[in-house]
């Protein structure tokens, strides 16, 4: 059961669906345990992973972030691995890297919280040589103090963030960009119900919308492409609607091009930094990639501030060093954790936070089974009233649990009418 949530991206309840399924299609009797039994089982494993003891070693390297949903709350997650447990070059981090270092949920966060959460972290695996974040605000204070707490600790700035705040730079105050974004926008609603719905733009996402423009400008792209030849392509469209619906994207055509430029050079630096890491010395090697990325005088001098990015965090390695570039594997961790929770994000952070714990590091039987053997429920239970204030939904019930009888005899009225 938790493998088929872990592995096989089900719910806590499509798992039980899942075996029962099995039984029909092999008839071989499998015990079906309810949602809420593998709910529980799933915090327990997190719980143990988490609580377990990790080496102490001076090559540690912090990944952060903070994770929250509706409400105030939320919570500071650390993950880690070792310089030398990081993946060669050209391999990826992946979940089963990472180790879970802490989950701190708190109602309010500043940085001198961040810094006392790294601190008490800090006596799990020692002190960590690298501390890698988005630098929010929090988290930048936070992890600035404790570095200057620990100067043998450096703090590096996660790749793709730092591209789309360039592009928010770029972007956010062109004009033309924001006119763009607005026609596709309503180029969504025109064309969705219609033959012409294969057409329709990409939707724009309301967070860390920068960290996303690819999907629309490559849109912009393949739509100037099209119409310089849509007769041919697609004769059984009517032109004019076409020329309605999307020939506004022409007067783009220059503009698309910058974009479409801005955003070769960002994929290649980060693709570079999440395969290469950041080593001293390792600039030039970027640079040779970078040299044929467009010769528009906006793109050479996103190129060079990219590239002059990459040198600056490339000193804070040490000689032989391969220090990580990229927070990405705790944005998935979040990806795949919310997708879990499912309407769950309703009710605010709840237990299920313990599952992040579960989503990293190795699962195999052998864990499952120590972990169910060494963590009893009432451990699990204990750490959520200790760690978790109210969530959303238990205000609500008790907000308004006055009224629940009140309408369950009217309720009862009404039926018996």
């Amino acid at each position: 059961m938790v493998s088929l949530v872990l592995s096989a991206a089900t719910s806590s309840q499509g798992a039980g669906r899942a075996l029962a399924v099995l039984q029909e299609c092999t008839g071989v009797e499998v015990e079906r345990p309810s949602g809420s039994s593998t709910r529980l089982w799933l915090l327990r494993v997190g719980y143990y992973k988490l609580t377990r003891a990790k080496e102490q070693a001076a090559d540690w390297v912090w990944i952060v972030d903070h994770v929250g949903q509706q409400g105030a709350e939320k919570c500071l997650v650390i993950v880690g691995l070792r310089l030398s447990a990081v993946p060669g070059e050209g391999e990826y981090l992946t979940h089963a890297d990472v180790e879970p270092i802490a989950l701190c949920p708190v109602a309010e966060s500043n940085g001198e919280v961040v810094y006392q959460q790294l601190e008490d972290a800090r006596k799990r695996t020692g002190v960590p040589r690298e501390i890698l974040s988005d630098r929010g605000s929090d988290l930048h204070k936070g992890i600035r103090q404790f570095c200057q707490a620990h100067p043998q600790t450096c703090e590096v700035y996660d790749i793709k963030h730092k591209v789309a705040t360039v592009l928010k730079r770029e972007l956010g105050a062109e004009r033309a960009w924001q006119e763009f974004s607005n026609q596709a926008s309503q180029t969504i609603a025109r064309v969705q119900q219609t033959a012409l719905a294969a057409l329709a733009p990409p939707r724009q996402r309301r967070k860390a919308r920068y960290m996303n423009v690819a999907e629309l400008v490559t849109w912009g792209r393949r739509i100037v492409q099209y119409l310089d030849g849509a007769g041919r392509q697609q004769p059984e469209w009517d032109p004019q609607r076409v020329e309605q619906a999307v020939g506004w994207v022409r007067q783009y055509r220059q503009e698309v091009e910058q974009w479409q430029q801005f955003l070769e050079v960002s994929r290649i630096v980060e693709q570079f930094v999440k395969t290469h890491g950041v080593t001293l010395g390792g600039t030039p090697l970027l640079q040779e990639r970078l040299a044929a990325t467009g010769t528009l005088p906006r793109t050479q001098q996103l190129r060079t501030e990219l590239l002059q990015f990459v040198r600056e965090e490339s000193t804070k390695a040490k000689v032989g060093e391969r220090l990580v570039g990229s927070s990405e594997v705790i944005e998935s961790i979040f990806g795949k954790w919310k997708r879990l929770e499912g309407e769950q994000a309703r009710s605010g952070l709840t237990g299920l936070v313990l599952a992040l714990g579960a989503l990293v590091s190795h699962t195999t039987p052998e864990v499952v089974k120590e972990a169910l053997e060494s963590v009893p429920t009432k451990a699990v239970l204990a750490w959520c009233r200790e760690k978790l204030g109210k969530t959303v939904q238990a205000t609500r019930r008790r907000l308004f649990a006055a009224e629940r009888p009140a309408e369950q005899k009217q309720d009862h009225l009404q039926l018996a009418a």
